[in-house]
């Protein structure tokens, strides 16, 4: 309710009120419609097309003990005042704390988009061929939604968790912000179905350091038990995950905006990374012979690489900061408690925000895209590599299947 001073010159009559509440609507309404854009601008899907995406959130808003996961449908809908917003400059924020609820089989928190082909459909399963792409050299690749695909994206990444007990483990104050992640079967098939990962999109910036590192991973596809089931780092801007290294201006800062482009066309994924301040790098892996980014054979990987295996995107901000303390390679012990507000003003959480996301088909490279591939390692090549030449000279076809001559492939 609003008061009107009254003259004391002129009557108040109802007509003259009507006309001061008629202007004062005039001056008001625009404000009240303005809040309301806002308020629907600040929801992902208005400014964003997540109508093939859904995402999990590090949160449990139902009590039921797992990690909150959105479908596509209630997506469009959907935000999180912490996690999953728009911010005042129409970016999409992704926000996730070192310690709150995962997913099944993993210590990492995450606030990320996971590709769904099927859109809303959910008579398709979400690990039906249907929902996924795969590679040219499958043979059941007529079966799949799509064979390869792209996905592009520009972001910046404005925080990393800045503290950890195991500063010097490789996942430590870094965060995924793209990947491709092949489905898990419960029945392998010929060495397939793993759920490994043939790609991962990484920031890292250790908390002495101005600027941070942009890399990706290949994993070995393996069984989770195979001690050679790695992840294999190329670098980008500065420095990989295991150098301590200040990457100085060759590196990234916190809040500086770049670009990736992963288009899988045929067999082999291609990768372009974007900077205004940077060169352009650009990449290419084949994901069907076990040929590493610089044309070597690599012995220790599935001779096939992915070759069968069911694949989709993802996007948004995977928090690699594991709180937990243990031996392995992942877990760094990072600090946490639980309780965002204090989390989040202990640096102990990732956020991620992207100005672009899209998804579509694969296409062929251009050929000064082909003209500029890094094909040589930075250092020393490794002594558990070979020239790629000798796996064609081991590889024929069979009734449209791979068969490895001279080889025992047992997993």
């Amino acid at each position: 309710m609003f008061r009107v001073k009254r003259s004391t010159t002129v009557p108040f009559t109802q007509k003259g009120f009507l006309a001061i509440s008629a202007r004062y609507a005039v001056a008001v309404l625009p404000f009240i419609f303005a809040a309301t854009l806002v308020t629907a601008e600040t929801i992902p899907a208005n400014k964003f097309d997540l109508n093939e995406w859904k995402i999990t959130v590090p949160t449990d808003k139902d009590n039921d003990g797992k990690v909150d996961e959105i479908s596509v449908k209630d997506i469009q809908s959907f935000k999180h005042k912490d996690f999953f917003y728009v911010d005042d400059e129409g970016n999409m924020v992704f926000a996730a704390p070192n310690k709150a609820l995962t997913t099944q089989n993993s210590s990492n928190t995450r606030s990320e988009l996971r590709h769904m082909l099927r859109g809303s459909n959910t008579r398709i399963k979400t690990h039906s061929p249907n929902n996924n792409f795969t590679v040219a050299s499958n043979p059941l690749s007529d079966r799949f939604a799509q064979v390869g695909g792209k996905l592009n994206a520009t972001l910046k990444v404005q925080h990393v968790a800045t503290r950890a007990k195991y500063p010097d483990k490789a996942p430590a104050f870094s965060v995924v912000v793209g990947q491709i992640h092949a489905s898990k079967w419960k029945k392998k098939v010929k060495g397939f179905g793993w759920g490994n990962e043939p790609l991962k999109i990484y920031y890292k910036k250790w908390p002495r350091h101005e600027t941070g590192s942009v890399f990706w991973t290949y994993e070995r596809n393996l069984p989770k038990n195979e001690k050679n089931r790695t992840d294999i780092a190329y670098p980008v801007w500065g420095n990989i995950w295991t150098n301590p290294e200040d990457p100085g201006s060759e590196g990234i800062k916190l809040n500086e905006s770049f670009s990736y482009e992963v288009n899988v066309h045929g067999d082999v994924m291609y990768l372009s990374f974007k900077s205004d301040r940077h060169k352009t790098v650009n990449y290419a892996i084949n994901l069907a012979n076990g040929v590493n980014a610089y044309g070597e054979l690599d012995k220790h990987d599935h001779p096939y690489g992915y070759t069968q295996d069911w694949n989709y995107f993802k996007a948004g901000a995977y928090n690699q900061c594991s709180t937990k303390d243990d031996d392995g390679f992942w877990y760094a012990a990072c600090m946490g408690t639980g309780n965002w507000a204090e989390d989040k003003k202990n640096g102990d959480y990732v956020q991620v925000a992207f100005s672009n996301l899209t998804v579509g088909e694969s296409s062929e490279p251009t050929e000064i895209f082909k003209a500029n591939l890094v094909t040589q390692r930075p250092t020393t090549k490794s002594d558990n590599v070979d020239n790629g030449t000798e796996l064609r000279k081991e590889i024929k076809y069979e009734n449209d299947e791979v068969v490895l001559l001279n080889k025992e492939w047992k997993h």
